[in-house]
């Protein structure tokens, strides 16, 4: 049967090219966002304007969201996200031009800091298309009996080429500069677009075509708010990324708390996502149908636990171990959130669906930086990441104790049930 085989997603064609693109999509991606922060904090020496990264992101990708989602239910999936694709590699050339040597040598401190935080703001407005995009376009391109497999090798590759990306960015503005890293993202992108016409077309599942927007949107915003398993489960992911991400500070650990440098930089941001590929490839074997909502619970509260003792850590090596396992935790709780989505959800609103969700999680990443930024400036960045995971572990027992729906929340009748369909 499907469920008992961990490769079965992987024998679709179609979904090895999907994943080929992502991981392409996805490394470039990774190693923009980390060039970006080096360079923003060696250029002012701020953690508040590693902050205003997040805030200068979150703005479009939070407020056009719902719109997002409503557009890609009316639109064929595939070339919407090759427009996606097309307009970001727009981002990479730009973000090359403003860190060349002769641009920097010509433009002031700051031409060059709003020039960079205008494309990091497009990139918020295109973000809040690729996630719905992605999310619609994996369930066309799959059996849905077979989703939780999809769903779980779909975010392993995000996160594989996300470590990857962080990791290689790191030794890559070491061995060839920030402008010619950023000139490689480029083409990374560009060959990503180029697979994505591999990809056939696909149908368009909504029935109502051309709906009023915000009769639509109405309608996408009532059923996640009426379904308490998946409301749980990005209000749980929503504040845990929230408050305990540590990414947009991690460059001011790597600086002048650990004394690692740009290398030490790549690994402490690689360590979060390589604990996550472990744990998603093992949930390819051992799935986690069962007792899904107590398993999410105890991975947001480990998770919690290893943002405070990354916090304490003066020991690099002791660092780069709490953040993997913070990452191990936090890959679960993606596989966990993701397998709800795409078994909750129906079709014809999965762009919608997909939308608030980026509006909880997706763009609580942005924020969630922009609070790490300021909370740092404020508090210390110590002080700032302890807070952030004793958040985290509030809101753990609160949902816990609040929300019995996720909290006894079982998948195991879900997926029998897509077995006999198709």
């Amino acid at each position: 049967m499907a469920k008992n085989d961990p490769y079965a997603a992987l024998r679709i064609r179609e979904f090895n090219v999907f994943l080929l693109m992502r991981f392409l999509l996805v490394f470039g991606w990774s190693m923009q966002f980390i060039v970006i922060e080096w360079q923003i904090y060696t250029i002012t020496k701020d953690e508040l304007y590693l902050g205003l990264i997040g805030l200068a992101e979150i703005i479009p990708a939070f407020t056009m969201a719902l719109f997002a989602g409503h557009i890609v239910d009316q639109k064929e999936k595939r070339n919407l996200l090759a427009i996606c694709i097309a307009a970001f590699s727009l981002i990479s050339l730009g973000l090359f031009y403003l860190t060349r040597e002769e641009t920097v040598a010509k433009w002031s401190m700051n031409s060059i800091l709003i020039g960079i935080y205008a494309l990091v703001f497009f990139g918020g407005f295109l973000r809040s298309f690729f996630g719905p995009t992605i999310f619609s376009l994996v369930a066309l391109i799959v059996p849905k009996k077979i989703y939780p497999n999809a769903a779980t090798w779909s975010t392993s590759t995000w996160k594989t080429a996300a470590v990857l990306g962080a990791l290689f960015a790191g030794f890559s503005i070491s061995w060839i500069e920030v402008d010619n890293t950023l000139c490689l993202v480029f083409g990374l992108v560009m060959l990503s677009l180029f697979l994505v016409f591999f990809i056939k077309k696909k149908p368009i599942l909504n029935k109502n075509i051309g709906e009023p927007v915000m009769q639509s949107l109405k309608v996408g915003v009532d059923f996640v708010f009426k379904n308490k398993a998946i409301l749980g489960a990005l209000t749980l992911d929503m504040i845990a990324v929230l408050f305990g991400g540590v990414v947009a500070i991690l460059s001011v650990f790597a600086q002048d708390i650990l004394h690692v440098g740009s290398k030490g930089f790549g690994v402490l941001n690689a360590s979060i996502s390589l604990g996550s590929i472990v744990t998603m490839f093992a949930t390819t074997y051992l799935p986690i149908n069962k007792n899904t909502g107590r398993k999410l619970l105890i991975a947001v509260f480990i998770f919690g636990i290893c943002i405070i003792g990354f916090g304490l850590s003066s020991l690099f090596w002791v660092s780069v171990l709490l953040l993997f396992i913070s990452g191990a935790a936090d890959g679960i709780s993606m596989v966990i959130r993701q397998t709800i989505l795409q078994l909750k959800t129906p079709d014809e609103m999965r762009g919608r669906v997909s939308s608030v969700n980026s509006m909880f999680v997706g763009s609580s990443n942005e924020l969630g930086a922009f609070e790490s930024g300021l909370t740092a400036k404020i508090m210390g960045p110590v002080a700032a990441v302890v807070f952030g995971g004793t958040m985290t572990l509030i809101t753990v027992f609160t949902i816990g104790v609040k929300n019995p729906v996720l909290r006894d929340l079982d998948l195991t009748k879900d997926v029998e049930a897509h077995e006999h369909e198709d």
